[in-house]
């Protein structure tokens, strides 16, 4: 996907441009190598979009890192993230999200925010598996409060849905909501990377693209059962399939003078 310019649309709205990446796993050695890939989504495109995995251990001393890494691209362009499980590791992601808002970065758990005419929600996810062999609340408690886990991420996911008034609907996740977009990697780790229960709101809300990463050696692209576009953009999985290009992805959605926000 080569970079893109804003332009008209044929019913006189316009084109707004989505920079997408996720997995940066963000260490105190990395702020030189993200402020530039920063700079770039920011001069190619109208939004930014962090799809979780953004430090690497979940410390506050690697959220600064890429907070001043953004230094004032959030002041340029909108920036819209969720957290991955990384973001979770040392048990201070809600300071990870307070570093990450703080710099001016919109954090997505549920809620909803509107820019440029497009709704945007997200959540992290969770695991369990996909289709019919998606693990099932039964038998021991440890089970059942892991799938419960992944019910309650769809249900955030599934109000923040509810919550968008604007005609396309854009959903940020870490873990993928369907298989497509996990194969590639070790069949035995699919359960781990992501659950379809979050296919589930995805449909029912008729959401224009879904953007997550976590799958590093997955597929680029996918779709729901519904037809829904659904987009992994793990850096790495980037960085191997486009290695000409700056590891984020360009993605145009057209906005008519209807859905554009005043």
């Amino acid at each position: 996907m080569n970079d893109i310019s804003e332009k008209g649309n044929d019913n006189g709205g316009r084109t707004v441009r989505l920079a997408a990446v996720g997995d940066l796993h963000c260490s105190h050695r990395q702020q030189e190598l993200l402020r530039p890939l920063f700079a770039q989504a920011a001069d190619s495109a109208d939004v930014l979009l962090l799809c979780g995995d953004l430090t690497d251990y979940g410390l506050p001393e690697e959220a600064h890192v890429i907070a001043a890494a953004l230094g004032n691209i959030a002041g340029k362009i909108p920036v819209l993230a969720v957290l991955g499980n990384h973001d979770y590791e040392s048990g201070k992601a809600d300071e990870v999200r307070r570093i990450m808002a703080d710099a001016g970065i919109s954090m997505l758990d549920g809620n909803t925010c509107e820019v440029c005419g497009i709704g945007f929600t997200g959540v992290k996810g969770f695991a369990g598996g996909f289709g019919t062999r998606a693990l099932q609340p039964w038998g021991e408690k440890s089970v059942k409060h892991f799938v419960n886990e992944a019910v309650n991420e769809t249900l955030k996911l599934e109000s923040g849905l509810a919550k968008l008034r604007a005609a396309q609907r854009v959903v940020l996740l870490h873990y993928s909501p369907i298989r497509a977009t996990v194969e590639g990697e070790s069949p035995e780790i699919y359960p781990f990377l992501g659950s379809s229960r979050l296919e589930e709101p995805i449909n029912h809300y008729q959401v224009t693209a879904v953007f997550h990463g976590h799958a590093h050696h997955g597929r680029l692209e996918g779709r729901t059962g519904a037809g829904v576009p659904v987009y992994n953009v793990a850096m790495s999985l980037l960085q191997h399939a486009f290695p000409e290009r700056p590891p984020f992805r360009l993605f145009e959605i057209a906005v008519t003078p209807t859905t554009v926000s005043e």
